[in-house]
């Protein structure tokens, strides 16, 4: 009796555990709840195979439940021997041809729709970005409209905007899973997908290939906003100028800072290509520091006096001259004054913890 018991608390402990951890998530960082084309798609591919496993898995335990009560050893009948079906034909071409057929009812959708995922046919008359991996941050360069920006992707909702991808040092791999499947990012060739946002909001998007101590932290942000709001950003960004001078004084100093640290030489303001660091071009309305912090002063300043302790391996550490943590207040009062748009995470909805 004890034995059991131990099974059955041993069955509800992980049952209890399986519920608790199917709570955990955010909104827009998951798969199974799809508000983009690509994810819709890939959902439709995962209940298509849970229908046929779970199928499979109903029919194998009730022929496995109906040989075990009708065929177990009865009292008075211990050297009974069922009737025997070992080359039965008839049998062995069933259960050889129900696999096979399984497996085309799965593969055929299946490779559709990857061509489909894979179609760039409207590339031409798109939005299109090139998107770099970098150790670790996100570059954007939005093609023909010299637009730089990093971190956070802007793009209107219902159109199908391309991204070409490639990294500019280990493989990471591009991916927003509310609203679309994974690409990787190869230092030797494009990649190149697109995405399509049902709603607007801010989705959360990830590294998933392991590129080196800080890939967990390899975070980006999609925001998704309406034709006209994205119109709007397009302008506002096209009309940036780096050399703005801010008329708050403190933050005025902090430009100072800047410019005599040299933090242009890796990061840049407007539409400079991509640089050792990321775009800061509208880094008001970023929706974190680093990627994965608050978009707070406190963090800024924190980011700047010891990067290493955020995001390890990253290449910002070492490469500039030690500031005081007043220096680094002015200059995080500079950046968190470089607002270049009113069109913001805030307009998509803001951002869903």
């Amino acid at each position: 009796m004890s034995h059991w018991m131990g099974k059955l608390k041993t069955l509800l402990m992980l049952s209890f555990t399986a519920i608790v951890l199917s709570a955990c998530g955010k909104e827009n960082l998951t798969a199974l709840d799809p508000k983009g084309y690509g994810a819709e798609k890939s959902m439709d591919i995962m209940i298509l195979s849970i229908v046929i496993m779970t199928a499979v898995f109903i029919i194998v335990a009730i022929i496995f439940t109906i040989a075990v009560v009708r065929f177990r050893e009865k009292k008075g009948r211990e050297d009974y021997i069922p009737k025997q079906v070992e080359g039965n034909h008839t049998l062995e071409i069933v259960w050889t041809a129900i696999p096979i057929v399984l497996v085309f009812v799965l593969a055929i959708p299946t490779i559709i729709t990857i061509f489909d995922l894979a179609d760039t046919a409207e590339a031409e008359s798109s939005i299109k970005v090139e998107v770099t991996g970098n150790q670790y941050w996100w570059h954007f360069d939005y093609k023909g409209e010299e637009i730089q920006t990093s971190q956070d992707l802007y793009v209107p909702v219902g159109k199908k905007v391309y991204l070409d991808i490639q990294s500019s040092d280990v493989i990471h791999s591009f991916w927003v899973p509310t609203i679309s499947g994974k690409m990787d990012a190869n230092p030797e060739n494009v990649n190149t997908m697109f995405i399509e946002a049902y709603e607007e909001g801010v989705y959360w998007g990830k590294c998933a290939e392991l590129c080196g101590p800080s890939h967990s932290l390899m975070d980006f942000k999609v925001v998704a906003v309406s034709q006209d709001e994205f119109d709007q950003w397009v302008e506002d960004m096209k009309n940036v100028n780096p050399e703005e001078k801010p008329q708050d004084a403190v933050a005025s100093e902090g430009q100072g800072l800047f410019e005599a640290n040299n933090c242009m030489a890796c990061h840049a303001i407007g539409s400079s290509p991509v640089a050792v660091g990321p775009n800061l071009t509208n880094y008001a309305n970023r929706t974190a520091v680093a990627g994965i912090l608050e978009p707070t002063k406190e963090n800024l300043v924190d980011w700047i006096m010891d990067p290493e302790s955020i995001k390890p391996g990253n290449k910002m550490t070492g490469n500039y001259p030690e500031v005081s943590r007043d220096e680094a207040e002015k200059i995080a009062e500079y950046l968190m004054q470089l607002d270049h748009s009113d069109v913001n995470p805030e307009s998509a909805g803001g951002i869903i913890d």
